[in-house]
């Protein structure tokens, strides 16, 4: 039997370390880790999804992303011949983006977020992966932020708060924590519940994606 490519795209500036616990039965499935790329000067989002696409090399693959990759992979679909598009800890569109992130659309209030967070490793890993952690957590966490490139930052902030889809993929599989800080359950349509998942529950949650992940996919 053919084995099942799944690619694999982390959240806003995180490496893709952040899968270093995911693991899938490998008699069926090949993993395949993204990372990301700097983007172009006034690269839209979705001109960055089609110079992404080309990593995939394999058709029929399955594309999961986290928050951010989420956004991407979804954004990455048209150009592919996807089995299947899963996203964790993410959102199907702009209308389950938390009040705040649409307030900073309205306000341009996202402008003046990333010099301090590229100063601020602690700012970085609370906006990345929630305010929860504690800072004996931080030196952890700071291991799967590789991508602190200003340009890169301020370029994915800019794009996430400003995403414009509006009708929500109903193929796409959506995986969420109930306790995401990022992007609250009550915002969230549809999708499968994680109990006590966080906004990093791709690394805290692993043993319960190493059990569901196959069956998600073959479903």
């Amino acid at each position: 039997m053919d084995k099942i490519h799944v690619y694999l795209m982390p959240g806003m500036a995180a490496s893709s370390t952040i899968f270093e616990k995911i693991k899938l039965p490998e008699a069926i499935f090949e993993m395949h880790l993204l990372e990301w790329v700097l983007p172009k000067e006034k690269e839209t989002l979705q001109d960055y999804a089609k110079r992404m696409a080309k990593k995939i090399t394999h058709e029929d693959a399955v594309l999961i992303g986290v928050s951010f990759g989420g956004i991407l992979v979804q954004e990455m679909k048209p150009f592919l011949k996807v089995k299947k598009v899963i996203i964790i800890s993410s959102v199907k569109s702009n209308t389950e983006l938390p009040r705040t992130m649409k307030i900073a659309k309205t306000t341009k209030a996202y402008k003046l977020i990333p010099t301090q967070l590229v100063e601020n490793i602690e700012s970085l890993v609370k906006y990345t992966f929630g305010s929860s952690i504690i800072k004996k957590r931080l030196k952890l966490y700071e291991k799967f932020l590789s991508m602190r490139d200003k340009v890169y930052l301020d370029w994915a902030i800019e794009h996430i708060v400003n995403w414009n889809r509006v009708a929500i993929d109903t193929s796409i599989i959506h995986i969420h924590g109930d306790a995401d800080e990022v992007f609250p359950m009550k915002y969230i349509k549809n999708c499968i519940p994680v109990a006590g998942g966080t906004h990093i529950m791709i690394i805290t949650k692993y043993l319960w994606l190493n059990v569901n992940l196959p069956k998600i996919i073959m479903d």
